[in-house]
């Protein structure tokens, strides 16, 4: 409604100070000066592409334009003007605070509204318009980009200072939760601006504040593992700027998929633990001693990495005992992450990978070191495999 309104205000003015401005001209018989207003604003409209050349176009800075364009604008008509409609500025400045107000982000709306009534007066090849409006207008034009600014300075500094409750148990954070609601309406009010270089300005800072929340949560002494939150965070994230396809966030959303992928691969080795860990810490143990300058065929004379000492640890992991291992970790799984994120799926399959990767490592470490001996541990990869399988199909 506020949108309408504006806009409103905007078409009924252009007609009214125009008409005054020429009933002025004509009356003072001020031809000669609105002549030399003609000529000015040619002037200065030649100056303008040079001195905005260097700017990408969707980021010229607007305030720029209105200021080469009317701040020369000084004749004896514009003076009549500012007199007659001297409350004309006062009463638009209490306009737009109170458009602002309507709404948590009605700055915004402010801000295309008068952005693209300058562009189309300054493309306009109609009359010349009132030299006096374009300086208020390009006055609010400036009140509306601080008042976009302080938005978005304010929203920044919550998303960052945004604390978390000492009983989060996962899920989406409402730091990321307030950046998607700030991303949708914006993207709905710039849907047809002729000009989004400070929402593009505005997306950047919020995405780099809403990362820094979700870094931060390491040091928020949370009872929930930070990986698993931080994972499902950043994922969410990655899948909402896939879908909204903004140019300016690219980069932002190649991050989030890196994080999210680092913290799931932490989740899963650091948090969920090893099924296979006496066998793993055995085989670290192994490899330590060979990166030492031990040879591979002398690793079984190492009295803690013996033959013996090898039979033993695999003695630890028959089959049924590494499926068993599995169905509880499923289970720990299921219970931590949150069913909004559906990430069950995908954290399991890369727990599937993981272990083959690690099983496929003990083999040729044995196929290496213990060459000859006989030595295989109870299971193979597709034993593994029907594991994985069965525990998802009886989920």
């Amino acid at each position: 409604v506020s949108k309408q309104i504006l806009e409103q205000v905007l078409r009924e003015l252009q007609p009214l100070c125009t008409t005054e401005q020429q009933f002025i001209e004509k009356f003072f018989q001020l031809n000669h000066d609105a002549a030399n207003l003609e000529v000015s604003v040619r002037t200065v409209s030649s100056l303008v592409p040079s001195a905005i050349s260097h700017w990408p176009q969707s980021q010229c800075p607007l305030h720029l334009i209105a200021y080469l364009l009317f701040s020369r604008l000084e004749e004896p008509t514009t003076r009549l003007l500012s007199e007659i409609f001297s409350c004309l500025e006062p009463e638009l400045r209490g306009f737009l605070d109170i458009c602002n107000k309507i709404h948590p982000f009605g700055c915004l709306q402010v801000l295309v509204t008068l952005n693209d009534s300058i562009f189309e007066r300054w493309d306009s090849s109609s009359a010349l318009p009132s030299s006096f409006l374009n300086t208020i207008l390009g006055n609010m034009l400036l009140l509306a980009k601080n008042s976009f600014n302080k938005c978005i300075g304010t929203l920044c500094k919550e998303i960052e200072e945004t604390r978390m409750p000492s009983k989060l148990k996962g899920g989406i954070l409402p730091s990321v939760n307030r950046f998607e609601e700030f991303v949708n309406f914006s993207e709905k009010v710039f849907r047809t601006a002729q000009r989004r270089g400070e929402l593009d300005k505005a997306h950047l800072r919020l995405a780099s504040s809403v990362f820094s929340s979700i870094n931060s949560l390491p040091s928020a002494n949370l009872k929930v593992n930070t990986d698993m939150v931080m994972m499902e965070n950043f994922h969410h994230i990655h899948c909402f700027l896939c879908q909204k396809m903004i140019h300016c966030l690219e980069d932002k959303k190649t991050e989030a998929k890196q994080r999210y992928s680092k913290h799931m691969k932490k989740y899963i080795i650091t948090y969920l633990g090893q099924p296979l860990e006496k066998l793993n810490n055995f085989f670290e143990g192994v490899k330590a001693r060979v990166a030492q300058g031990v040879k591979e065929e002398e690793v079984s004379f190492q009295l803690a990495y013996s033959k013996q000492e090898l039979r033993k640890v695999i003695d630890r992991y028959p089959g049924k005992e590494v499926k068993r291992a599995l169905e509880i970790l499923y289970r720990k799984i299921h219970k931590d992450l949150s069913p909004e994120e559906n990430l069950l799926p995908v954290v399991w399959h890369a727990m599937e990978r993981e272990l083959i990767r690690q099983y496929q490592e003990f083999e040729e470490l044995i196929q290496r070191c213990y060459r000859g001996s006989g030595i295989a541990m109870d299971f193979t990869v597709e034993d593994l495999l029907s594991y994985f399988s069965s525990i998802t199909l009886s989920s």
